[in-house]
């Protein structure tokens, strides 16, 4: 490798703001704060909600129940 031209490389501390868990890797960057971490994303931890807003999901149902009865 050629000389001083790569950046510092450091063993890096990052903080999730929404669970508090600490991990460390290797960046460029000494310290990084995230809002979501993979312990704390409800996709990775399987918590995942369905936000049913002025009721979306019973209007798309009763829009498409026929097709699905013809379908069967």
């Amino acid at each position: 490798m050629k000389k001083d031209i790569h950046p510092e490389y450091f063993e890096s501390k990052i903080h999730c703001g929404g669970c508090g868990t600490t991990m460390e890797i290797g960046s460029t960057s000494p310290e990084m704060r995230l809002n979501v971490c993979s312990k704390c994303h409800p996709f990775y931890s399987g918590q995942t909600k369905i936000m049913d807003t002025e009721g979306r999901v019973d209007r798309f149902n009763k829009k498409y129940a026929k097709f699905q009865t013809a379908a069967k």
